[in-house]
């Protein structure tokens, strides 16, 4: 067909383009993917944990759950006094135990008697999941859930009917007081227990009596836009309560059973795998870092001057947080129904310390470098990394594996804390990387490193520089990095 000559110099003009446009397409994803729900909870990073219950008043850990409801009666409950200094903090989410293992549930259930219904507090009108999620609607806080799994309370716990019990009370709090972002549940299954009245031993298949397969289920039909943790689930329990992620932390898992166990769900996975997580794993199950601000998870007087300081708060974010994890930080109310002093003074130092630590970022203003760009195309420029949009990132040439950006500053910089972000809707891609300095006009190593990810964060002793280079040492693809940011720590020396 003969081309019109009124069009043509048009479509000579747009033949450049259409090429470029080509050779700049997107780089394939990597691995297995995040669907969004994961990439909605890893935006929250640090988020908080309410152990509240009738623990909080009998100074237990584990209720053994004969426990009269009457035990349970805040004298001041205030949940926007919880949601702010939450907020404050600069959480983004909180998770609320709606029923520990002692049975107690903090919502007037329609399935038992053992709730809030039956205590004295709000003259047995009161509902404490509502009020949270109500608090966490007014000062922008995402609201979660925890539903334990075991019940030293329910009479038929053990047989049949209390799965049935269980997944009814799951739909209620689906249904009640959502939207949710996570739904947690742990893996403390069967022992001793009230059991109403029989006050025996009862014991589980782990791996088959909760049925999780049709949980899970029912949480992504009732919740879609929720995460699920567990020792296994769409988020992973790291394996421990200390506060760390493991180095590397994938963000890919492949759960295996326990030995002696037939498949992993909440109980029987090999838990201590989850401080790494799996390079390549089969799933996207990035690590869930839970801890406590206090030695125990309820709240105890005698513990007050046990609360841990603002620096070790900040060592606990970069420990878990900056390995590619996130957060889940437990603050647990006192008897009013309200954080403690100490906890409140404990988690305004810490924001005072982050403040100060991120409130600049040194790369901006400088100018960017990189050794090779995807097709050449200002889409995948080197200036994404520092565009303060996620969504936007770096990338080159499929046959680039290991390429360099460098970040050239205006005038020598003195810092001490560097922060990175893989794009994740592509896949975790980088295996090993590096951070150099130049200084009087040489290049040296101060930072290495296996695994990027969601964030990791490098903190170490302070840098002069007049440039930093970011090198991807070995990755099997193309990177895709969408934030590298430079801080100085002024109390890190």
């Amino acid at each position: 067909m003969k081309m019109p000559l009124s069009l043509a110099p048009i479509c000579i003009l747009l033949l450049p383009a259409i090429i470029s446009s080509a050779e700049a397409a997107p780089p394939a994803p990597y691995g297995v993917l995040p669907e969004a729900r994961h990439l909605a909870w890893h935006d929250l990073e640090f988020y908080g944990f309410v152990h509240f219950t009738t623990n909080t008043f009998t100074d237990k850990e584990w209720g053994y759950g004969d426990e009269a409801p009457s035990v349970f009666n805040p004298t001041d409950f205030d949940a926007d006094q919880i949601a702010s200094t939450f907020s404050a903090a600069g959480m983004k989410g909180l998770i609320l135990t709606c029923k520990h293992h002692d049975g107690f549930c903090l919502w007037p259930s329609a399935y038992t008697k053992h709730d809030v219904a039956a205590s004295a507090w709000r003259d047995g009108k009161g509902d404490v999941v509502r009020e949270f999620a109500d608090a966490c609607a007014r000062h922008g806080l995402k609201f979660g859930v925890y539903l334990s799994p075991w019940d030293r309370n329910h009479a038929e716990y053990g047989q049949e009917g209390y799965v049935t019990y269980y997944r009814n009370q799951i739909r209620e709090l689906l249904t009640h007081y959502g939207p949710v972002f996570e739904v947690w549940f742990d893996g403390a299954n069967g022992g001793d227990g009230y059991y109403g009245g029989a006050r025996e031993e009862r014991k589980i298949d782990r791996s088959t009596y909760y049925g999780w397969e049709a949980n899970w289920a029912l949480v992504h039909e009732l919740a879609p836009q929720a995460v699920i943790f567990g020792d296994v689930g769409d988020v992973r329990w790291i394996g421990n309560e200390s506060g760390r992620a493991g180095d590397p932390c994938w963000a890919t898992y492949t759960p295996v059973p326990a030995d002696g166990e037939t498949k992993a769900v909440p109980g029987t996975a090999k838990y201590q795998l989850g401080e790494t997580g799996t390079r390549n794993g089969q799933f996207w199950m990035p690590g869930e870092v839970d801890v406590s601000i206090r030695p125990g998870w309820f709240y105890h007087e005698k513990e007050n001057g046990r609360v841990r300081t603002p620096e070790n708060l900040v060592n606990l974010y970069f420990g878990s947080v900056g390995k590619g994890a996130s957060l889940l930080l437990n603050v647990p109310p006192d008897r009013r129904g309200q954080i403690h002093e100490a906890d409140v003074a404990a988690l305004q130092g810490f924001r005072k310390r982050m403040d100060a630590i991120f409130a600049v970022d040194l790369a901006q203003g400088a100018r960017v470098e990189a050794s090779n760009v995807r097709g050449g195309a200002a889409e995948f420029s080197s200036e994404r990394v520092i565009d303060g949009d996620r969504g936007t990132y770096w990338s080159t040439d499929d046959g680039e594996t290991t390429p360099t950006l460098t970040i050239h500053f205006q005038k020598a910089q003195t810092f001490n804390v560097v922060s990175l972000r893989e794009y994740l809707p592509l896949g975790q891609r980088i295996d090993d990387w590096a951070l150099d300095a130049l200084r009087d006009g040489a290049w040296s190593t101060f930072a290495e490193g296996t695994a990027m990810g969601p964030r990791r964060l490098w903190r170490g002793d302070r840098v002069t520089a007049d440039a930093v280079r970011l090198r991807i040492v070995k990755s099997p693809v193309c990177p895709a990095i969408s934030e590298i940011a430079v801080h100085l720590d002024p109390a890190q020396r």
